[in-house]
């Protein structure tokens, strides 16, 4: 295994830890890592809610917004279709919760059994039956253009909330919110279902103000060099429109006569101390001047006590938001921050249910391998704060059952321990349970939910081990049918909810994109899942007039197909492999994020590794290594076969516990007792018999040379 530390500048570190207030160690890792540009520190270092992207930012949200509450106002039946996965089941819940605070009973439906993926046909004709005139779509419907032009003909529109990748023809629904689409404004296209689901709940609340559609202009006056500086900008939907700027010798001019005076008619004016600016107004066009101003001011001030007798000027010298652009912010900016915060303040009801949602969000970004980047960072920090406050009661009851509540439970724990638990739910044909446990008001039906989806979860992990061995057998062969470049399986055996498991099992095994295929009625039905640098949603296309249907993401994607394609299928598909370009498996490299000396090796550098938190796609936990450690004792462990070691790591000044992974067979031979190595480890937390410690992930060691 290879050990690789990038070379980086130290005065670029030494700026960014002066710029920043960051450790030499932090500021290091993040040159190391790539993130030196304030836009992307600015999602490292914050998780304040005013970073995130405005949701009037996607085209149609006014679409969207405009058609719920007509249904709202008008009791029309409204149903939620939802994905069957972890992202499906947190979008569908927290879409049916808000869509309850404003009046709306939506039903909702996800597929069980063996039911497929998306909108269906008969799921159209049950709920037209029903008297259905709204369907909204979670997590999926992006692909179904024929379904949903089948619900228009019947008289039901369309709402699209999803996040896969479009085709080039699209449903004809009445909005679609995608930040994957084609020249959409929206700034970041990988939000998960979850995370376009909560953002059409954030328009929704707006939706429900005064300022909805409401052209609103922020408006400040101070003086310039013996004139007056007056500044404007109009907002719609929170969204900048338009911005002028006067600069106005007093008593020259009247209001009339100015630009200003067309910008401000007919619209809701706001300033930040009432007082001070309609007193510099008046210096500047006169006594007579009146233009009525609601002032921001006195709501802040009694909810920040730090604003309180503050001037714009005095904020923006302190404003954090400073540093995260290229140039120092006006005045004006600053008020077009604190209108923001004044909204939240004047609708925290409304706030608090946007926000209550973040911990299925995390759920839902997390268990969707979505890249925690930009905003996904800021959505993924504020939901693990929630999730470890076990607040939500359904998620309470299933922290419980497992052992996990007073733990401080970290991204690694949800990807391994919670997120998998809910996923069987689906995978095994029963996702409704996992959403009826967190919608259930009953305390008993909660804890029979747990204990039913932690049975199901068993049942899965039985499943997939009983296959492996003819799975493995068959991947093996197809391996060399298709020059090595590709796994494709397919085998009665496998049931459709462990098709993708085991797909990623065999990219893991055998370092190749990996295809699997499993039987259900007449069709079959495939999980592809990819390596870095190979797209699977794009190779999957060559195939799509073989498809009933297909979608999903870059690196995980899925599809329907009848069995009468099978054999045109699966020859088209091992011709494309042959010819397609695939990087092959290389030794692996271990990315070191930092070299710490003995003596920085101290309980503190938790906080470091949990100041990078969330980990997960994009952002791998920290890495590091240091030389010179004792292993002062090594203990091989294991339930089963005994393939684990149990190391104690002297530093000099602490003892540090650790585990090293499937590496007894290295005891011995490449290192042993009373050995003085170099190893390459991550930090975290250990829960032991209600006892908190750290301890070392160790993922190599070599002898010191």
């Amino acid at each position: 295994m290879k050990w690789n530390k990038k070379d980086i500048n130290k005065s670029q570190v030494k700026q960014l830890s002066d710029i920043f207030n960051l450790s030499l160690l932090s500021a290091s890792i993040l040159v190391r890592r790539g993130v030196t540009k304030p836009s992307e520190l600015l999602f490292y270092l914050e998780s304040d809610l005013r970073y995130l992207h405005n949701p009037f930012l996607f085209d149609e949200m006014e679409d969207a917004v405009d058609r719920i509450l007509q249904a709202a106002s008008e009791e029309e039946h409204v149903i939620i279709l939802g994905d069957r996965d972890v992202d499906g089941i947190t979008s569908t819940v927290i879409l049916k919760e808000a869509l309850a605070e404003i009046g709306i009973d939506a039903r909702w439906s996800l597929p069980e059994g063996d039911e497929p993926y998306g909108v269906t046909r008969q799921a159209i004709e049950k709920f037209a039956h029903e008297d259905g005139s709204l369907i909204i779509t979670v997590d999926c419907g992006i692909s179904n253009i024929k379904e949903i032009t089948y619900a228009a003909e019947c008289g039901i529109d369309t709402i699209i909330l999803d996040h896969h990748l479009p085709a080039h023809d699209l449903p004809p629904a009445v909005a679609i919110i995608n930040p994957k689409m084609f020249d959409t404004s929206y700034p970041f296209a990988h939000l998960a279902g979850c995370g376009v689901t909560l953002k059409v709940i954030w328009a929704l609340i707006f939706g429900k103000t005064p300022f909805y559609k409401e052209e609103i202009v922020l408006l400040h006056v101070h003086p310039g060099n013996e004139t007056f500086i007056l500044d404007a900008v109009r907002l719609v939907n929170m969204i900048e429109m338009d911005r002028i700027s006067e600069n106005i010798v007093p008593g020259l001019v009247k209001l009339e006569q100015t630009r200003l005076r067309d910008f401000l008619v007919g619209r809701h004016i706001f300033v930040y101390e009432e007082d001070v600016q309609v007193k510099m107004l008046k210096k500047v066009f006169g006594n007579a001047t009146d233009i009525q101003v609601h002032d921001i001011a006195p709501v802040l001030w009694k909810e920040y006590q730090v604003l309180r007798g503050k001037s714009l000027l005095e904020l923006r010298e302190k404003s954090r938001a400073s540093l995260y652009t290229e140039e120092m912010p006006k005045e004006l900016d600053i008020l077009v921050s604190l209108f923001t915060a004044y909204f939240t303040v004047s609708f925290k009801k409304q706030s608090d249910i946007f926000e209550k949602n973040f911990d299925l969000v995390a759920l839902g970004t997390i268990a969707d391998m979505m890249p925690l980047s930009n905003e996904n960072r800021i959505l993924v920090k504020r939901g693990m704060e929630l999730l470890n406050k076990a607040e939500r009661k359904g998620l309470h009851e299933l922290l419980f059952q497992q052992n996990l509540l007073g733990k401080k439970i970290g991204t690694t724990d949800v990807g391994w321990q919670i997120t998998p638990v809910i996923n069987a739910a689906g995978r095994m044909g029963e996702p409704g349970r996992a959403v009826e446990l967190f919608l259930t008001n009953s305390t008993e039906e909660r804890a029979d939910l747990t204990a039913k989806i932690l049975s199901l979860n068993k049942a899965r992990k039985k499943l997939g081990e009983s296959v492996w061995g003819s799975v493995i057998s068959q991947a093996e062969k197809q391996l060399d049918t298709m020059d090595g470049k590709m796994v494709l399986v397919i085998d009665r055996k496998i049931k459709r909810g462990i098709t993708g498991i085991i797909a990623s099992r065999l990219v893991s095994y055998f370092g190749v994109p990996a295809l699997v295929i499993a039987y259900v009625d007449n069709n079959l039905v495939g999980s592809m899942r990819s390596i870095n640098g190979f797209k699977v949603k794009e190779f999957l296309s060559n195939f799509s007039d073989l498809f009933i249907d297909y979608g999903g993401h870059d690196y995980a994607a899925g599809f329907s197909l009848p069995e009468s394609n099978l054999e045109k299928f699966l020859f088209s598909v091992r011709n494309k492999a042959r010819k397609t370009e695939i990087l092959q498996k290389r030794e692996e490299t271990l990315m070191i994020d930092a070299e710490l000396p003995l003596k920085y090796l101290q309980p503190d550098l938790i906080k470091t590794v949990e100041m990078f938190e969330p980990y997960g796609e994009g952002n791998p936990p920290l890495v590091f290594l240091t030389r010179g450690l004792k292993i002062a004792s090594a203990d091989i462990m294991g339930k089963s076969a005994q393939q684990h070691v149990r190391l104690l790591l002297d530093s000099g000044q602490y003892k540090w516990p650790g585990v090293f992974w499937r590496a007894a067979e290295r005891v011995g031979i490449e290192f042993s007792v009373g050995d003085t190595v170099d190893v390459v480890f991550r930090l975290g937390r250990n829960y032991f018999q209600n006892t908190e410690r750290l301890q070392l992930t160790v993922l190599d060691i070599k002898r010191g040379s």
